[in-house]
């Protein structure tokens, strides 16, 4: 079970180092670049931990498709960025395939 946890963490500090991208080209700070290598790094070491056990098709499919549903609603209630029901359906299938993959991985 610890490598689905490292899974979940991989996917925190990915959303929080493309968060605090987004913020470095807003405030132009090397507070959020620094921020945002360490969270990648920190992303990329927790991956790796899970890929121990996990099958890469499935810890990838999770992790990419998770972060990008929750960075499009950080977008969304950070950045204010537009909310269209395109957008909203197109989340909502990354959301429902990362739901199966999970359902049918045996690990």
């Amino acid at each position: 079970m610890s490598y689905w946890f490292a899974l979940g963490a991989a996917i925190i500090f990915e959303v929080a180092g493309t968060m605090s991208l987004k913020y470095s080209t807003l405030q132009n700070s090397a507070l959020f670049i620094t921020g945002m290598i360490i969270c990648y790094a920190l992303s990329f070491a927790f991956m790796w931990y899970a890929v121990k056990k996990l099958d890469i098709s499935v810890a990838y499919a999770i992790w990419a498709g998770l972060g990008t549903a929750l960075i499009t609603a950080g977008g969304i209630a950070v950045f204010k960025e537009e909310v269209t029901m395109l957008k909203l359906l197109f989340v909502s299938c990354i959301i429902v395939g990362v739901v199966g993959l999970h359902a049918i991985s045996n690990q």
